[in-house]
């Protein structure tokens, strides 16, 4: 598997697990080789709830594009989302025993490890801790301090929470679906990596990937994300009031929403009626696309006002914070009609509708395109650039042999390029690495 270098991300979202495998063209696109869908039963507003179904969906998923691309799966970029990811922001400096030395990227890992050390609420752990800007000394604003003389090293973080048994039961389910995790990421962070452009993150730009059970939300400015949010609604509360207001059972819900739904009750005339069969023996229901399109307008604009609180409490409305590149719409939910004038019309900002194809080679199906797509091609597109780090790692010699493994995770390309984002990488895998450890001794 690993010389043409084959990558998988999953997918374990609401309603659906997804398994995708490809590699990278020559051109550099992802060339799917195959996917595999399964309907997921164990699964509630992105967190597990029944681990039975859960592995008997990814199985079922896994076995369909393993079928679809000749191609056995071993390890997976595994996705974690839900009702429990919370962000926070955090300040926090070190001061440098000798200012007379240049900071390095170990001055930077002593600061993040510092804010790793955090005290969270019973259960939590911190997932990402991300750099926002530097402050050295007394200089503020900086992007990238390596280099830099200074006493005091200071930062922003942006940091990511989950709660642990989540994370771990996920965890669990691929592991019982007999897979490896070779990384865990954050969905919104994959769902961004598919469908924004640079410009976009740095312009400023909110992602809204809704999902089944939540809608995840993203927010980047000057290329680095400035905030996260996963709130516990998406596309079932959609569904489930259709259900509860039109008394029909839940797939013809489901149906109704696909085939006739749309978030803007103006463009239905009262006479358009759609005519449901009854259960067993009982008289067809009649319902009016009016009477529907409210129902489901009532619900998206709650989703909608929710999400952009959020983006108000980032400080979109101050004049550092604004998002000039407005709101990119992802996920199965974003494909409801009208959803993006609705969102246009509450928020004021400009939107668009996110589809992964830019990242796709030329020849692929146009169905992987689709917006309920985006996080499974951001995931493989995750799992591809880490498998090529890992060859560059492996192709270049490393005399970092005997130090701590804190230091060592890709340090020496880091290094030539002094990018920050690299660093960042590594402190989520060393994440993946300790979670992987608790997961075999677990056992």
């Amino acid at each position: 598997m690993e010389n043409n270098k084959i990558s998988v991300g999953l997918d374990i979202g609401t309603t659906k697990i997804v398994a995708m495998i490809g590699k990278k063209n020559e051109y550099g696109k992802l060339e799917v080789l195959g996917i595999g869908k399964a309907k997921s039963l164990g699964v509630k507003r992105g967190v597990v709830s029944n681990i039975t179904q859960t592995i008997q969906s990814i199985q079922q998923a896994v076995d369909e594009a393993e079928n679809v691309s000749g191609q056995k799966i071993n390890n997976v970029v595994v996705g974690i989302a839900g009702q429990h990811i919370r962000s926070l922001h955090h300040s926090d400096y070190i001061t440098r025993p000798n200012a007379d030395e240049v900071i390095d990227e170990h001055d930077i890992d002593n600061l993040v490890n510092q804010v790793h050390k955090l005290v969270m609420l019973p259960g939590e752990e911190i997932i990402h801790v991300l750099p926002q800007e530097f402050k050295v000394d007394s200089q503020g604003e900086i992007k990238e301090p390596i280099g830099m003389y200074g006493g005091r090293l200071e930062a922003n973080f942006h940091v990511v929470v989950g709660q642990v048994s989540s994370i771990r039961n996920i965890g669990r389910c691929v592991k019982s679906a007999g897979l490896d995790l070779s990384d865990i990421t954050l969905e919104p962070l994959a769902s961004a990596a598919s469908v924004l452009s640079q410009e976009e993150k740095e312009a400023g730009v909110a992602l809204i990937d809704i999902g089944g059970g939540t809608t995840d939300l993203a927010i980047f400015k000057d290329g680095i994300i400035r905030h996260t949010a996963v709130i516990p609604f998406g596309g079932n509360v959609i569904t489930e009031d259709i259900k509860e207001g039109c008394s029909i059972i839940e797939k013809q819900a489901e149906l109704l929403k696909i085939k006739f739904g749309s978030a803007w009750p103006g463009e239905n005339k009262e006479t358009e009626i759609v005519s449901i069969p009854g259960l067993r023996g009982r008289e067809p229901k009649e319902i009016t696309l009016k009477n529907l399109s409210k129902i489901i307008h009532a619900r998206v604009q709650e989703i909608i006002e929710h999400v952009y609180l959020e983006i108000k409490n980032y400080g979109h409305e101050t004049v550092k914070g604004k998002l000039i590149a407005g709101i990119v719409l992802t996920g199965g939910g974003s494909q409801l009609k009208h959803l993006r004038q609705l969102v246009e019309y509450i928020t004021g900002m400009d939107a668009r509708i996110g589809y992964p194809n830019e990242h796709l080679a030329g020849d692929s199906d146009d169905a992987l395109s689709s917006p309920s797509f985006a996080t499974a091609v951001g995931l493989l597109m995750e799992g591809l650039e880490k498998e090529g780090k890992q060859q560059e790692l492996t192709e270049i010699p490393q005399p970092l042999e005997n130090e701590p493994a804190d230091e060592v995770t890709e340090e020496e390309p880091a290094a030539e390029k002094k990018k920050p984002t690299k660093k960042r990488k590594s402190f989520f895998e060393k994440f993946t690495e300790q979670f992987k450890e608790f997961l075999d001794n677990a056992e």
